[in-house]
């Protein structure tokens, strides 16, 4: 029994809101990111494969979260993206409004919801996460994501001692780590590209008002038949900057 818990149903899963965060786990995230990198891309533009290797080296890596998003707005070019989702294109275009001049082009990279640049120059994905790093480390609120039977459940602490909290939002992305797609059309046509850590669905599960908060879901409600990880973000309005993160590596 979890004292002084409130529980509310919400779309199919649980969320409860409690000061004790204990509970016996079964399979549990690494420790917290220093960043989040969101790489939106597209089968059809031909700058793009060079920013898709990137990512994949960066997927390996353990300090951050690195995550491809395929857009749709490009589908028109004699190839349609096999990945990609309308909901995508929208986020970038909200990061578009706040980040940039309202327009949208692939490949971009936004790392941590502060800034953006070209997402195949990786100098400047380094520089950005380096010039981020501080603010996202001042603001962020641990996230830890756990599989308990077939149930996730979502962690996220209270804001910092003496911080102002703002609501935010928290995401869940289902992740496919590696698709592999030969492209047959378009100005890719003839090559066969991998994939890393490919965002397969994105759902908000949950607003954090600055309070210790748990969610639980059904592993059935959120996972797409290819994904295999899951990450959850708690992001500050529409675009703006995320304030945590974390990868769950196998589901």
């Amino acid at each position: 029994m979890r004292p002084l818990a409130i529980v509310a149903s919400l779309a199919g899963f649980a969320v409860l809101l409690s000061p004790f965060g204990a509970r016996a786990q079964t399979a549990t995230t690494s420790a917290q990111v220093g960043a989040v990198l969101e790489l939106y891309t597209s089968q059809a533009c031909s700058s793009c494969p060079a920013a898709d290797a990137i990512l994949g080296r960066l997927a390996k890596r353990d300090d951050l979260i690195a995550i491809t998003l395929p857009v749709d707005y490009w589908d028109f070019f004699g190839w349609r993206d096999t990945l990609a989702r309308p909901e995508f294109t929208e986020r970038q275009k909200a990061y578009a409004k706040v980040l940039g001049d309202g327009m949208v082009s692939t490949p971009q990279a936004v790392i941590n919801g502060l800034t953006e640049v070209n997402g195949s120059n990786e100098d400047k994905i380094e520089r950005a996460i380096a010039t981020t790093s501080a603010a996202f480390a001042a603001s962020r609120v641990p996230v830890r994501l756990s599989i308990e039977a077939d149930r996730l459940v979502v962690d996220i602490d209270p804001a910092p001692s003496g911080a102002v909290a703002r609501e935010a939002t928290v995401w869940l992305a289902a992740i496919a780590s590696s698709v592999e797609v030969p492209i047959t059309k378009g100005q890719n046509s003839g090559k066969t590209i991998v994939y890393s850590n490919v965002v397969r669905g994105l759902m908000p599960i949950g607003t954090w008002t600055g309070k210790a908060m748990a969610v639980q879901l059904d592993r059935h409600s959120f996972m797409h038949g290819s994904a295999d990880r899951c990450a959850v973000f708690v992001q500050q309005g529409r675009g703006g900057p995320i304030i945590g993160a974390a990868l769950l590596p196998r589901l």
